[in-house]
């Protein structure tokens, strides 16, 4: 964690955000998210990235500047701009390409210059899956079809693997419970570009010219996980995907450097953790005025403190447990 005094976005000079559950959720913004977005905007770059491969970066920066935020398309890196750098890799340039998926990655593969197919008697040379929310059983099965043959058959890329996607009205299933089906009738699996992927980091940092860059996500799987692979200091907010149960449990690489309650923090001084063993071996750790003690396998909580501080300083205690969240008593109200 930081030292005191010190908020997130202290020295950052590119924030990267992931979209849906940090800045948007459907077609409502996210409470306090475009205004601090807004203010993290005047003293630095800020991107956006996204899994999502249903609409074009035009699309998606056309909606932020609805919610008042100064997004163009440039400020966009996408799941299915990764994808085709994949692509180009795999097949010659050109070839047909069977896609599954809606017009964000139909637009990139297009302006790549390969050939767009939707059906399997068309010989593709490869197949691109990527998450639409009009992605049919037919359109599953012409992958199938295409991707038969096993691991001699003809390459495969997935935009993305989230199994859940946020939605106004709740959590839905996301591009990999897509791509799960695909892989359930084919017996393989594809070469993944999005997030948890390094390629969707890279791209991002080259296009923006970072050198102290931040991320922020929702998702310890996908957002958080990515970002350490790329290297780089994460922000989980809780208010996607992810709450205190999961942040608790999340093994060493899926573990971010700061947790927000929500997008204000940022700017927030971010409370340093204290920890140490007393003489009768009991180990405390202390964030703001919560204080969680464990006494061996048993975490409980000693001092409430803010309801964020509580579960930050839960989370640094079980991370530093030594052992699996399995092999611990914790009490309920430290990630309740």
């Amino acid at each position: 964690m930081s030292g005191e005094g010190t908020a997130p976005l202290d020295g950052v000079d590119v924030l990267l955000a992931d979209l849906d559950g940090v800045v948007y959720a459907g077609e409502h913004a996210i409470p306090h998210a475009v205004e601090a977005l807004q203010a993290a905007a005047s003293g630095r770059r800020v991107g956006y990235l996204t899994n999502n491969a249903s609409r074009t970066p035009e699309t998606v920066s056309a909606q932020l500047r609805g919610f008042g935020l100064d997004a163009a398309p440039d400020d966009i890196v996408s799941s299915p701009q990764a994808a085709v750098v994949l692509l180009a890799d795999l097949v010659a340039p050109g070839s047909t390409v069977l896609v599954v998926g809606g017009d964000g990655l139909v637009s990139e593969v297009e302006k790549a210059g390969f050939r767009i197919t939707r059906s399997a008697h068309d010989d593709p040379a490869a197949v691109v899956q990527g998450f639409a929310p009009h992605v049919a059983w037919t359109d599953l099965a012409e992958a199938s079809y295409a991707l038969a043959g096993g691991d001699a058959g003809i390459p495969w890329v997935a935009t993305n693997t989230d199994w859940t996607i946020p939605q106004a009205r709740g959590t839905a299933p996301g591009n990999g419970t897509l791509v799960s089906a695909v892989h359930t009738a084919v017996g393989r699996l594809p070469v993944v570009a999005g997030k948890p992927e390094r390629a969707i980091f890279d791209a991002a940092v080259a296009r923006f010219g970072a050198t102290h860059p931040l991320f922020i996500g929702d998702r310890l799987d996908t957002d958080i996980l990515g970002a350490n692979r790329a290297g780089m200091e994460s922000v989980l907010v809780l208010t996607g995907i992810d709450g205190p149960k999961q942040l608790l449990a999340a093994a060493a690489d899926h573990r971010p450097t700061y947790i927000l309650e929500d997008l204000r923090g940022l700017a927030e001084p971010y409370p340093p953790t204290r920890s140490g063993a007393d003489i009768s071996g009991v180990r405390r750790t202390q964030v703001g005025d919560a204080v969680v003690a464990q006494r061996g396998s048993s975490l409980v909580l000693e001092s409430a403190g803010a309801d964020l501080d509580r579960i930050r300083a839960a989370a640094q205690a079980v991370w530093a447990a030594g052992v699996p969240i399995y092999a611990l008593d914790v009490a309920p109200e430290l990630y309740s």
